[in-house]
């Protein structure tokens, strides 16, 4: 692969950028576990990125993301904008190649993921989700600092990145029942984890799973054209998921497959909780619980070979109590 294509923000993400991706990632953090889960009789496989170094599978975008930058890109820095886990995934991966980043994040972010980000040394800039745009903000400070823009999921490299967890999956899978997965069922926000995954799995059906209000791949899946969340969408736990608008680049890979969304309520995101904790032992976020939302909701058959994502665990502890005691 050339230098040239490499640094060429216009190119499409691919298999082989999502198994290079796979390789780096192995490099330096060990798998997530693929932890089993039984369902009315059978065995879903839930793939726990919650336990991350930074409690959400971004660490995986951020990482083949920055460490394609050039030496004069580096210097100059990194800008991102995040509710919190792109955050922490950039300022992990920032910090850990001596890169200064800086960070958009919304004004209303859950307090953990606010000040983890800022206990990996990155610069955090408040922002108002609902009124003000945080590419634009993004833009402005780049243009000020002359920093590299990393966004959340329209970049190929993060979806090259997060399609790392769809290579694990696959493997997994394959050592511990001797096939592939045939359906995979992915947290959804701007869809960059899906798309990874789904190219990192072209056998395997793939569904969405959103937060109800917030379901704007679903029914863009569902109408064949982009279609942005509603005014004044509900409030909800899910602040991991709550992007406005899809891009381009995730959902035309997701709509080439022919993929589903499906979309949850808060109380079923709650009862998922519950269940990670209670059987799995894992403490999962509500924008990580809508994937398993929805197969304990029924609206996704159960397979034998159906695999689920936790997508993060990054959850404000008393937040976490008062849900899980509920």
């Amino acid at each position: 692969m050339t230098e040239q294509l490499l640094l060429d923000p216009a190119r499409k993400p691919t298999l082989a950028g999502v198994e290079r991706a796979a390789e780096k990632i192995a490099d330096i953090l060990p798998s997530t576990p693929l932890l089993p889960l039984t369902i009315d009789g059978k065995t879903i496989w839930c793939k726990a990125e919650c336990l991350q170094p930074i409690g959400a599978f971004k660490i995986r975008g951020g990482w083949h993301r920055l460490t394609d930058l050039d030496e004069n890109q580096r210097k100059r820095g990194v800008v991102a904008f995040s509710s919190g886990n792109h955050a922490q995934g950039v300022a992990w991966a920032a910090r850990r190649l001596g890169i200064k980043a800086t960070i958009i994040m919304p004004g209303d972010a859950p307090a953990a993921k606010l000040e983890n980000t800022k206990k990996l040394g990155a610069e955090v800039v408040t922002y108002d989700r609902l009124k003000e745009s945080r590419e634009k903000l993004a833009a402005e400070v780049a243009g000020k600092n002359g920093g590299v823009v990393v966004p959340s999921f329209d970049d190929p490299w993060i979806v090259e990145g997060q399609g790392s967890a769809g290579i694990e999956i696959r493997d997994q899978m394959i050592a511990l029942t001797g096939s592939p997965p045939d359906q995979l069922v992915v947290c959804c926000g701007g869809g960059g984890l899906a798309s990874g995954i789904a190219l990192a799995n072209p056998q395997a059906d793939i569904i969405v799973a959103e937060p109800e209000g917030w379901d704007d791949m679903k029914h863009s899946l569902e109408s064949g054209t982009i279609i942005p969340v509603q005014d004044n969408p509900p409030a909800t736990d899910c602040d991991a998921l709550q992007t406005l608008i899809v891009s381009p680049l995730t959902f035309d890979i997701l709509k080439a497959r022919n993929a589903k969304g499906v979309a949850v309520s808060a109380s079923q995101v709650h009862d998922a909780m519950r269940v990670a904790f209670e059987r799995l032992h894992v403490v999962i976020e509500p924008g990580g619980a809508v994937a398993l939302a929805a197969v304990l909701a029924g609206y996704v058959p159960v397979t034998d070979r159906t695999a689920i994502t936790l997508s993060g665990g990054n959850i404000d502890r008393k937040r976490f109590a008062e849900i899980i005691g509920a």
